[in-house]
């Protein structure tokens, strides 16, 4: 089919596998975490007092989703949020201690499973792969519904 040779087609197929290789890895950890939530909470990590619309742009996913995302995260007592200090309409989140504990307990998890998503490509191929997957999704940024939104 020619599907097959199209880049969206192999795009959403390799999401796919990534999405499938990053909760197995979950359940075999007995963690229940997502790939959204993970880089939700790596977001707010790095950005502690962040605003939820800026780990929105940071993590390229679009606000209104990242809100039920963050709620999630907050009932399970991840995630903290609080008015901020210098705009009354906005909430900055930071981890909590079980937050931390979380994403210093799935960091390592999350960084073995790398190599299985693109499994069949040595050090250099996967190398130039990243690169090229970088460079393409930095050209299109402008298209997507959430782009990427770096400080």
């Amino acid at each position: 089919m020619q599907i097959y040779a199209m880049p969206g087609h192999l795009i959403r197929r390799l999401n796919q596998i990534s999405v499938g290789v990053f909760a197995e890895h979950m359940a075999q950890a007995d963690i229940r975490l997502t790939p959204v939530q993970f880089a939700a909470l790596s977001a707010v990590a790095e950005h502690p007092d962040i605003d939820q619309a800026r780990v929105a742009g940071l993590i390229a996913y679009d606000r209104a989703t990242l809100g039920k995302v963050i709620d999630k995260l907050e009932a399970r007592g991840l995630v903290l949020r609080r008015t901020s200090p210098t705009d009354r309409r906005a909430k900055v989140m930071r981890l909590t201690p079980a937050g931390h504990d979380l994403l210093t307990r799935v960091i390592p998890i999350v960084a073995a499973l790398q190599s299985e998503i693109t499994a069949g490509l040595d050090a250099e191929e996967r190398a130039v792969f990243l690169g090229l997957l970088e460079k393409v999704t930095l050209a299109g940024n402008d298209h997507s519904r959430a782009p990427l939104k770096p400080l």
